[in-house]
């Protein structure tokens, strides 16, 4: 993205739609007669489609207006609150520097000295008086007021709007709200699509497309992932001794969105048509200083408000985290992706539920390869920490239970909860010395749930750089949250000093990267997954694509996104361009499925595979992708399968595309869908499948629900190919980009073994004496976990892999 005046005579991307629409100023939605009450003149389909989209994913309206209600109650509260704490409480009495005697008829002299808590709150009307003085105070409570009518009024309107949406539903969708949680949301967008049939909601377009569906309701988060692809948003700074730091929070991004798509001055002139100015390349520097203006008048707005919000932050933040941290000390040390790693790690047309949902499965091996390093140095320290804090700890455990009047002494409840953190957050550091590692292995496992990795993490997964290139996506609870208090006062500086400077690339950017599709309006190219425009041909594209470097998105982010499309919905008919693409695909996993190991080698194996893993037992689905991830290791070892034979060897892309080239949801119970989940149809007949001859992945659930079964079984799987392909296609980019390489090694060559060694392997396998074994090698793994709660144990921040704790690979 660094010399766009290379390209001021690069135009707008036209889309392969031969018409454009004319804009949906007087959009309809045309009801029958029974209906016509109470929808007619939706002008703005974006959010018709986000609120039903919404009102699925919060359960209801029930939930939804529940949810709203008590956020404004939580508003007032905070506010009355904190008001009260400053004003109305007499803290010299409350800590006892100042003596209350307590006179009158009856009154128990011994008691005349006690403190309660009505002693230290202050009369209303001296409560008052203090509030009244305070210019100060009474300004501030005029703003959260003011805020808060707001507030009020924004869920008077939701409360309207989604009562509409409760009655489309019912009438239109024929969904009732009691059923409303058995419907996954590919079976309301179905059902979204037959309305359109019959009704034509949208007058531009006889047929509205799962694909149309999805670019209204993440028109603007495409153009986000998209930017943060193409590296445009400043959000990765340089800092002294820091080095390089991702800096993206909730007010940051909100700044972002505001200033480009739908504040004042945005590059929107609607929720659907950038502002045909935009689109031109004659006035780009002029409109490069207006945008330029309005980022600078943005970041001065935000440093006006700057002590406003920052107040508001540390606020919740003390009011939603201290009753937390006191409870729970190592939850800060727990891990959540952050908000630029979901950004980064987003596909192109992928709904909110789809990406929680694949970064939930990545969750468990990201944080087991996050623990896999650890500092020495605190490692020592915290088990010294943890010593002294504990010998402390016990002996005022002990005087307690030998006299309680020791809790009466000052500080000692202070004493015992501090210690007790120390304690805690000091275990924390100090690794399980039974733990063994496998820093490769965790990291293609996360891989097959990411589906998003640069290249040089291959066979550096031991290396502290990659350790710290992925806690940019998956960082600590406690680094969160000093992000987002100190968001108000870093969000202006990168405004006003880091942005304003992309003002010229971003107006590029919206120029050459956006396109009209009919009924749809004005989207980002990038969102239309189309590989001649925006392949990479080191991603299975090559002689497919007519795009150059600056057109082609990164990391395979198109190909990748397609194929991902492509299995969440299987009806979708793509354009021509990706038609090809997915046929050459399948035509690869086909020819690379015949040198690979059979699935029903590969299902035989998986008990062993999940357990190199220390995975728990799973589904059909977990235990193929465990088997493919752990195949490569399986084979380089030398050991033996469950049938006593040598496994020969093979690589991750060919036991994924013996995979792939198998897999497919027709050997699944059906739910009247038009066809199945997988591209990669088998040529087996259904009766003679792996899944069949195995017995381990359909009848484990004959007994259970045929409807929810098939739903689940579905999702499963769909997720299983779209990891199995993600996995695939990493490993032949890496043998197009570096040809060099090992395709599917992760581990260092190994020595062979002697051909009389393999005789008898080789008078049961019928292979051959041309084929020889590997020797032997040690394999890693990692320690089953009974329990493992979301909230992971901290670690530190040290970047060398494990030492004294236990074995590695």
């Amino acid at each position: 993205m660094a010399n766009f005046e290379a390209y001021q005579e690069y135009q707008r991307i036209e889309d392969f739609e031969e018409d454009s629409p004319p804009g949906e100023d007087d959009l309809l939605v045309h009801v029958p007669e029974g209906l016509k009450e109470s929808w007619h003149h939706i002008k703005n389909l974006d959010n018709f489609f986000k609120r039903i989209y919404h009102f699925h994913q919060k359960n209801g309206f029930a939930c939804m207006m529940i949810s709203e209600f008590f956020e404004l109650i939580q508003l007032l509260f905070v506010v009355t609150f904190t008001t009260f704490l400053v004003n109305c409480v007499e803290y010299d009495v409350l800590f006892a520097n100042r003596v209350v005697n307590h006179t009158g008829p009856g009154q128990n002299p011994l008691d005349r000295n006690k403190v309660s808590l009505p002693d230290a709150i202050l009369p209303s009307e001296q409560c008052t008086q203090r509030i009244q003085e305070n210019s100060w105070i009474i300004f501030l409570l005029i703003m959260a007021a003011i805020f808060w009518l707001y507030r009020l009024v924004k869920v008077f309107c939701n409360v309207l709007s989604y009562w509409e949406i409760r009655q489309f539903y019912i009438k239109a969708l024929k969904i009732r709200m009691d059923e409303l949680c058995n419907f996954t949301w590919q079976e309301v967008q179905d059902r979204l699509i037959s309305l359109q049939r019959e009704q034509q909601m949208c007058i531009h377009k006889k047929e509205l497309t799962e694909l149309d569906i999805y670019h209204r309701i993440l028109r603007f988060k495409n153009y986000m992932v998209a930017m943060i692809n193409k590296s445009l948003l400043p959000v990765q700074l340089q800092l002294p001794l820091l080095g390089n730091v991702v800096f993206l929070t909730q007010g940051l991004k909100y700044n972002f969105e505001l200033i480009l798509f739908w504040g004042p001055g945005s590059l929107f002139q609607n929720k659907w048509n950038l502002h045909p100015k935009y689109k031109r390349n004659g006035n780009r520097l002029e409109l490069a200083q207006k945008l330029s203006r309005v980022i600078l008048l943005m970041g001065l707005a935000n440093l006006l408000l700057c002590p406003f919000i920052l107040v508001w932050q540390v606020l919740y933040a003390f009011f939603s985290y201290t009753e937390v941290i006191r409870r729970e000390p190592g939850s800060l040390g727990a891990r959540r992706w952050s908000l630029f790693g979901r950004l980064y790690l987003r596909h192109f047309n992928e709904l909110d539920h789809e990406l929680h949902g694949r970064l939930g499965r990545g969750y468990k091996p990201t944080s087991k390869y996050m623990n896999s390093f650890t500092s020495p140095v605190l490692t020592v320290l915290a088990k010294n920490f943890a010593f002294f804090s504990g010998s402390i700890l016990a002996v005022l455990i002990a005087l307690t239970v030998y006299d309680e009047d020791v809790l009466t002494v000052q500080h000692i409840l202070t004493a015992i909860t501090v210690l007790g953190v120390v304690i805690t957050i000091a275990r924390s550091f100090i690794p399980d010395e039974h733990m063994v590692w496998c820093p490769e292995q965790l990291l293609q496992c996360m891989l097959a749930h990411i589906h998003y990795m640069p290249d040089h993490w291959r066979g550096n997964a031991n290396k502290s750089e990659t350790r710290d290139e992925v806690a940019q996506l998956f960082q600590y609870k406690a680094v969160f949250i000093l992000e987002e208090l100190l968001s108000p006062i870093v969000t202006p500086f990168i405004l006003i000093f880091h942005l304003r400077n992309k003002s010229l690339e971003i107006i590029d950017f919206f120029r050459n990267f956006t396109v009209e599709v009919v009924g749809v309006g004005d989207i980002c190219s990038f969102a239309q997954m189309d590989i001649r425009r925006h392949g990479n041909p080191t991603w299975l594209s090559e002689g497919q694509t007519e795009a150059s470097i600056y057109q082609q998105a990164e990391n395979g982010k198109t190909e990748l996104s397609l194929m991902h499309f492509t299995i969440k919905n299987p009806r979708w008919q793509p354009p021509q361009e990706s038609s090809v693409f997915i046929g050459h695909l399948k035509e690869k996993v086909q020819h690379d499925a015949q040198g690979g190991p059979s699935t029903q080698l590969l299902l035989s194996e998986a008990p062993l595979c999940t357990s190199l893993q220390s995975n728990e037992p799973g589904s059909g689905p977990d235990n193929l992708l465990a088997s493919v991830l752990a195949h490569p290791i399986l084979t380089a070892s030398g050991l033996q399968g469950r049938d006593h034979r040598f496994i020969p060897p093979s690589t991750a892309a060919s036991a994924a595309a013996s995979v792939l080239a198998s897999l497919s949801t027709s050997q699944l119970p059906h739910s009247g869908r038009g066809r199945s989940h997988g591209l990669l149809h088998s040529s087996v007949h259904p009766e003679s499948t792996m899944y069949r001859s195995d017995r381990t992945v359909i009848d484990s659930m004959s007994n259970s629900d045929s409807h929810i079964r098939s739903n689940t079984l579905q999702s499963e799987f769909a997720s299983a190919e779209m990891s199995l392909h993600a996995i695939y296609m990493h490993e032949l980019h890496l043998q197009t980009s570096h040809p060099q390489r090992t395709s599917g090694q992760w581990q260092n060559p190994v020595p062979m073994r002697d051909l009389h060694t393999n005789a008898s392997f080789q008078a049961n396998s019928g292979l051959g004496a041309s084929i020889s074994m590997p020797t032997p090698v040690h394999l890693g793994g990692w320690q089953e976990e009974e329990e493992e709660n979301e909230d992971e144990q901290e670690i530190n921040n040290g970047s060398t892999p494990k030492q004294n704790a236990g074995s590695s690979c």
